[in-house]
């Protein structure tokens, strides 16, 4: 719908795409006067080949996304650097251009045709197992994206995938590396873990303590930067009041629709096909001769049913059914509309051979009557004329918004009401501040910074409207007070967890030293695990890590320890009992499935180095 808008604009639209070509002209070299003006848009070149502003902002807002996700909701927004965060985007897009580069000197392709066919695979794109058109709108619209933005950001995935499957499927090991894997792969270590837990009941955090850490962090805690949004909101349904239907309208739909029914004709064909084993001129003479039998009298169906090079209708007597206009060869089609019922035609010439043609049948049109057409047609004008009203409403409404510093004057133009959004975070709310391309218009440098209206946001096909900020909250300090029990429960579980770490790394000197455990490490107290393998179940990742890196006891009477804290504070004392080996030979199943691995691992690193490499050559260069 907003191309359809975009398409038909006049005035100020015009001047924005003379001001487009215009700054296209300055990339070029055209006028060397606006070459600092266009960099201003522009993020980053690499290799010549730039990244805009609006990329880098997209890909900062992806990641702040991202990050909020993994967070939760509860997380504070304003403690994430703004400056890290476009700095950590800016990086993964001039490594994602090198890759591109890399992908394309290397003479790469996915064709426009294996795109199709991906996306119409995708699940994400289908209703009930097949494509849906509405749906591949409304998953590209959360994520900010229109269709050929989208179509190009896959085809970039895809030659970048293909470069690194390059690698991987280069990769290859030895026999000996295989197994050497394996017998790594395959050993269990018998091991026990006692688990000294950080409890914040037994830690005590001062008054002082809370404002010692808040002096000191003070910048950390800020309020979060949020925007309170202006918007004009325009929907497609507040014009069908403003349609009058009446039956002129829907007599003149009437006539057109009745008018697109034909007859149905009934025809059978006799069809002498041109070959490599028969030229035109011999099939000519061929349906001749067959014309001549006809019209002594022979049996059409017989004839079709011996003599027809059409399999499936020669069955049947050379019965094709009934259809209408559009469906056979121009020429075939022609001669049958000239027929009258159970006449046969003269020889005719389509694009398959040569044919006899006989008309079987006629059916007329089912036409029905205007009355039981009426509702339909109806509701075919409202939405017509609802869509043509809604399009240049929407029109006006981006003219206006363009050229005025405010959305007073489009709102009183458009009789449209101006509302007020609840202040939000760059991290997006609810209702409008739930849409991808709200927040990135909220937050532009022209919406934001320079105080202009937005251009028109397309919310649903049914939706549009333009924003402005009405105010921005800056981050600000906050006091003390504010930020006190916070500080608090900070403190008592960094506290907790340190002294957790020193009971244990405490146990671990006297369990190393052979002097008495203390308490906490009486027998009852240790979870012993038995031939546990890399992957064990039940077990903390960091846990099984530490074991496995663990090196093997001296001695069955001498285990070795260790220790590894937890994200949650508490610390985990191990105790590694012994190794085990297994010598047993490969299957042929796992030898593959090892090397296969070992492979891929190998082609990733090849990869990475190729990375590497295009990092050096590259010239590059930030705005």
């Amino acid at each position: 719908m907003l191309q359809n808008i975009r398409d038909n604009s006049q005035g100020w639209i015009a001047k924005t795409i003379i001001g487009i070509i215009v700054a296209l002209m300055a990339l070029t070299g055209f006028d060397a006067i606006m070459t600092s003006t266009s960099k201003a848009q522009t993020a980053a070149e690499v290799n010549g080949e730039e990244i805009s502003q609006s990329a880098l902002a997209q890909a900062a807002d992806a990641q702040r996304r991202q990050l909020m996700q993994q967070l939760g909701k509860d997380f504070d927004s304003s403690l994430l650097d703004e400056k890290l965060l476009r700095e950590a985007a800016l990086k993964g897009l001039i490594d994602r251009q090198l890759l591109l580069q890399g992908a394309q000197s290397a003479k790469f392709a996915f064709s426009e045709a294996a795109l199709d066919q991906l996306i119409l695979q995708t699940p994400e794109f289908q209703v009930e197992g097949k494509f849906s058109a509405a749906r591949y709108d409304q998953v590209l619209q959360q994520m900010g994206y229109t269709r050929l933005q989208f179509r190009q950001m896959l085809q970039q995935e895809m030659l970048i995938g293909q470069l690194r499957a390059a690698f991987a499927g280069s990769g290859f090991v030895t026999d000996a590396e295989v197994q050497a894997f394996a017998k790594l792969e395959k050993q269990t270590r018998d091991f026990a873990a006692l688990t000294i837990k950080a409890d914040p009941a037994k830690v005590k955090i001062a008054e002082a303590d809370i404002k010692a850490y808040f002096d000191e962090h003070a910048a950390e805690y800020k309020s979060a930067e949020q925007v309170v949004l202006e918007y004009l909101e325009l929907k497609k349904d507040a014009f069908f009041s403003q349609v009058e239907v009446k039956d002129d309208d829907l007599k003149a739909l009437y006539e057109k629709e009745i008018a697109a029914l034909a007859e149905q004709r009934q025809a059978a064909h006799i069809l002498i096909e041109v070959s490599d084993k028969l030229s035109d001129e011999q099939a000519k003479a061929k349906i001749e001769e067959i014309a001549k039998r006809v019209g002594a009298g022979e049996d059409f169906a017989a004839l079709a049913k011996e003599l027809s090079n059409d399999p499936s209708s020669a069955e049947n007597g050379g019965d094709l059914g009934y259809a209408g206009p559009g469906v056979y060869d121009p020429a075939f089609e022609k001669s049958l509309y000239e027929l009258k019922l159970n006449q046969v035609s003269a020889p005719v010439r389509s694009e398959f051979g040569w044919h006899l043609i006989k008309l079987l049948g006629v059916q007329a049109p089912d036409v029905p009557s205007f009355a039981s057409l009426k509702d339909k047609l109806a509701r075919d004008f409202k939405s017509q004329e609802v869509e043509k009203l809604f399009v240049e409403a929407s029109k006006q409404l981006e003219s206006l918004a363009y050229e005025s510093s405010d959305l007073a004057q489009p709102a009183q133009e458009l009789d449209l009401k101006v509302q007020l959004s609840p202040a939000f975070g760059r991290e997006g709310g609810d209702g409008l501040a739930a849409n991808r391309q709200v927040l990135q218009a909220a937050f532009s440098k022209e919406v934001l910074e320079d105080g202009a209206n937005s251009g028109l946001i397309e919310l649903d096909p049914e939706t549009v409207v333009v924003v402005r900020v009405k105010e921005h909250k800056m981050p600000e300090p906050l006091k003390l007070e504010q930020v006190s029990e916070t500080i608090r429960g900070h403190l008592l579980s960094q506290r907790a967890a340190e002294q957790a770490k020193l009971d244990g790394e405490a146990l671990i000197a006297d369990l190393r030293s052979g002097k008495t455990p203390t308490k906490a490490a009486k027998a009852d107290t240790w979870k012993v695990q038995e031939a546990a393998t890399r992957n064990q179940e039940g077990v903390e990742p960091a846990v099984l890590q530490t074991v496995f890196r663990m090196a093997k006891p001296q001695a069955a009477d001498k285990p070795a320890f260790a220790g590894v804290e937890l994200g949650n504070g508490d610390f985990v004392v191990v105790r590694l009992n012994g190794v085990s080996e297994q010598e047993s030979a490969l299957s042929e199943e796992e030898k593959a499935m090892y090397r296969r691995f070992l492979a891929s691992r190998s082609g990733q690193q090849d990869f990475n180095a190729f990375r590497r490499q295009l990092q050096a050559k590259a010239e590059i260069e930030r705005f």
